[in-house]
């Protein structure tokens, strides 16, 4: 292997949902140097955060059947039962949910937990709270997918935060999803919530650090097996 091939494999590769926010940054950056150099090396600094958020790493996700992995980067910011929200059509009875928290500095493209088709895709208009409130996901922007699967409906539902203005979804309805496909991303801070259909074994706690199409939230199976993994 060679030098340039090993620099290559470090270079994490950018969404192109990203280009023109960094092409943006760069050209104010351009503009702000003009004006004060010392401008010019903050704008510099915010156009390679930009990059740095719109990053889009590939990840190994295990393929087993029976896991839920995370759909986001974050932290886990509640786990517990509540009711889903009633444009997604799964009913009005509480539903184990686990959500997991962006800050602006995560990876915020949106992974599918799990294999099955998307049956329903719902958007609704709300404000901007901060992300991390439990009020965040009645009243915020937010964009839901429900994916059914052997294992039952799946909510997913990406919910815009307090700096956030745009939610970007990549699939439509009636399409196929396997475990820890792109599906969506959220710009600049934000929350993804997850309603698991009744007989999920959690397996994260509060505080727990979750990596999209990686870090296993739930189980469904009674024994652990082998797992086997892909990359994507």
């Amino acid at each position: 292997m060679t030098i340039i091939d090993s620099l290559r494999k470090q270079i994490v590769p950018i969404h192109p949902e990203g280009y023109v926010f960094i092409a943006l940054f760069a050209g104010v950056s351009l503009v702000l140097s003009w004006i004060w150099s010392p401008l010019g090396w903050v704008g510099g600094f915010l156009t390679l955060w930009c990059a740095y958020f719109f990053r889009d790493p590939p990840r190994v996700t295990p393929v087993l059947e029976g896991l839920v992995v995370s759909p986001a980067d974050g932290i886990v910011c509640s786990i517990g039962n509540f009711p889903p929200p009633p444009e997604l059509g799964l009913g009005v009875d509480p539903m184990q949910r686990v959500c997991v928290f962006m800050n602006v500095f995560d990876c915020h493209v949106n992974r599918a937990p799990v294999t099955g088709r998307i049956s329903r895709i719902a958007y609704k208009p709300g404000i901007f709270l901060n992300a991390d409130l439990d009020k965040a996901s009645e009243d915020n922007e937010r964009n839901g997918l429900v994916i059914d699967s052997p294992y039952g409906r799946f909510g997913v539902v990406q919910i815009a935060g307090l700096v956030a203005r745009r939610i970007v979804s990549f699939v439509q309805e009636g399409q196929s999803l396997g475990v820890g496909e792109r599906f969506g991303l959220i710009r600049f801070g934000s929350r993804v919530d997850v309603y698991l259909p009744p007989g999920a074994r959690v397996l994260v706690a509060i505080g727990s650090k979750a990596v999209a199409g990686e870090t296993v939230l739930a189980d469904y199976r009674e024994t652990e097996g082998e797992r086997h993994f892909k990359v994507g």
